[in-house]
């Protein structure tokens, strides 16, 4: 059977790809079901139940920097080991809201983590391995930050100040540049049914 295909949401609290998330792996399912699997759909930090213990640590609870950044990655090798890695093996394709690169934009560009250990966790933790796709959400930090003041009670991040979010946002969009072959850049402003044409777009491309 062949290798499934691992795609990933990524974009700042208040960029719109949960709006997406469950309609975009409606339309995975029958490109999966066609290559003879089936979609996983999941989430980070999350995936797992030791990873969705580690979320509740990760958006409650006040730690020093470098404790945020082992937590995210050790939730990431667990995601990776129970999740991802056996779901691929077996032809399943997996949608994950959020990943590696969520990591390089909060800790990284958001919090000030050096790049370079941010590297050497994610060379550590998952070596080569990286998303088939990554849709990236982008919005400006102003925008977002008046969708996630009429959402749900917001958690630690989201409580993060515009200049964190532009900040992050810049960090995303470096990445990004430095991965265009991975990467599918989606202006969030958009109305719903212009970005869903632009990832059908994406869907048929896969």
């Amino acid at each position: 059977m062949a290798r499934g295909k691992f795609i990933t949401f990524e974009g700042i609290d208040g960029a719109g790809k949960t709006t997406h998330l469950e309609w975009f792996r409606q339309q995975l399912h029958t490109r999966a079901a066609r290559a003879g699997g089936t979609v996983i759909m999941t989430r980070e930090p999350g995936g797992t139940a030791l990873g969705e213990t580690l979320r509740e640590i990760l958006l409650h609870q006040p730690m020093a920097l470098e404790t945020e950044a082992l937590l995210m990655f050790a939730a990431r090798r667990e995601h990776l080991a129970q999740v991802i890695e056996p779901a691929l093996a077996q032809g399943d394709w997996v949608l994950s809201d959020r990943f590696t690169d969520a990591t390089f934009a909060y800790q990284g560009g958001g919090r000030g983590l050096p790049r370079d250990k941010l590297e050497t966790l994610e060379r550590w933790v998952q070596g080569e391995f990286q998303p088939d796709l990554t849709v990236l959400f982008d919005l400006a930090p102003d925008t977002a930050s008046a969708r996630r003041s009429a959402a749900r009670e917001p958690d630690r991040f989201e409580r993060e100040s515009e200049r964190f979010f532009a900040r992050t946002r810049a960090e995303y969009l470096r990445r990004a540049q430095e991965a265009p072959q991975r990467f599918a850049l989606i202006d969030s402003s958009q109305d719903i049914a212009l970005i869903r044409q632009q990832l059908e777009a994406l869907l048929a491309r896969l």
